[in-house]
């Protein structure tokens, strides 16, 4: 596994300082190799969506999380950007997408294994991308065709689906490694490797989250 609690750390550490005004996070020490990576934020005991933006083509991790964590919690078109308030009850997961393999047939992945990517042409004659990562159509509770038909609405297809059609879906499958951390355990973690870590900013007080 590649994914960390670090990286985490380091979104959590990148978003709370963007927040505060707070001089961003010095460069982090896990691997700066390049991937393509999904940062989803979650909020609630629930656990609802929050944020959830990434990038298929692959980037260094030190700069794609930095930028993927701002980009999903401030400019993710589904919700208003996120706020210093919401801090304490989310939660951050980093996806590190692998395995790419582009399929001949529109079922052919295994729902909680695959993320999934699909190309179309919609009515209007335009090329539209949509992806789910792995755990998206799992968590839903969906089948193949009714994740397919979901990925083609978010994806801004209006018309009618039909069979016939999703036979003209171009389907790329692939795995990621998932970390998650709330924003208790980045806390905590913060805490402990404070001091060997050197962090660029305060640590937010405990008592003012209690």
């Amino acid at each position: 596994m590649v994914v960390s609690a670090e990286m985490c750390c380091f979104c959590f550490d990148v978003l709370y300082c963007h927040l505060y005004g707070y001089q961003p996070p010095r460069s982090p020490r896990f691997t700066n190799d390049p991937y393509p990576l999904f940062v989803t934020w979650k909020i609630g005991r629930d656990k609802r969506l929050r944020g959830c933006i990434g990038t298929f083509s692959a980037m260094n991790l030190h700069s794609g999380l930095r930028e993927y964590t701002l980009t999903s919690a401030l400019k993710d078109s589904r919700f208003p950007p996120m706020t210093r308030d919401e801090l304490p009850r989310l939660f951050c997961s980093v996806s590190l997408l692998t395995n790419f393999e582009d399929v001949c047939d529109y079922m052919d992945w295994e729902v909680g294994i695959h993320g999934i990517r699909i190309e179309f042409i919609n009515e209007k004659g335009s090329k539209r991308t949509a992806t789910y990562l792995p755990e998206v159509a799992k968590e839903q509770g969906w089948d193949h065709i009714q994740t397919i038909d979901s990925l083609l609405r978010k994806g801004g297809y209006k018309a009618p689906i039909t069979n016939e059609f999703r036979k003209t879906i171009k389907l790329t499958r692939y795995r990621s490694e998932k970390m998650t951390m709330s924003y208790t355990e980045y806390l905590a973690h913060r805490q402990h490797h404070h001091f060997q870590n050197g962090i660029g900013h305060p640590l937010p007080p405990y008592n003012h989250y209690s």
